[in-house]
């Protein structure tokens, strides 16, 4: 699944579910550990914790696998970096730009390269009488 910008900047905008990606940042966490300490930092049920859950999950900013009859959330690095290539258009909007450009400046080179190889070399009689008006 693609996350969408629209999806992640939502999912982010409120700071319970903020709060459960920074503890899934750390690592694979239990859901169990993930109801628990977000009600040590808050007063939410536990369907509410799972309703932030899905909600990150459906952003694409956490992933679920089950363990037995256990959940356990990770952060989804592909959502993290849909997030990060949005607000890199925003603060860098020729970053698009970049990769082409250095594709340009490698063939500018090599073409420089080639008229150089290309190019006939003085002659013999040319360099020795040119390091004669030199010396």
């Amino acid at each position: 699944m693609t996350a969408s910008p629209e999806k992640i900047f939502e999912a982010l905008g409120d700071p319970v579910r903020r709060y459960i990606l920074e503890l899934v940042a750390s690592g694979e966490q239990p859901a169990g550990t993930v109801v628990a300490t977000v009600q040590q930092h808050t007063r939410i049920s536990q369907p509410g914790v799972s309703q932030h859950l899905k909600v990150l999950r459906d952003a694409g900013l956490v992933s679920a696998r089950a363990v037995g009859t256990r959940r356990l959330y990770a952060l989804d690095p592909e959502g993290v970096a849909a997030a990060q290539v949005w607000l890199t258009g925003l603060a860098d909007p020729l970053a698009q730009f970049a990769q082409p450009l250095d594709a340009l400046a490698t063939e500018v080179a090599r073409g420089r390269r080639t008229r150089r190889a290309d190019a006939p070399s003085p002659s013999a009689e040319e360099s020795s009488g040119r390091d004669a008006r030199h010396a």
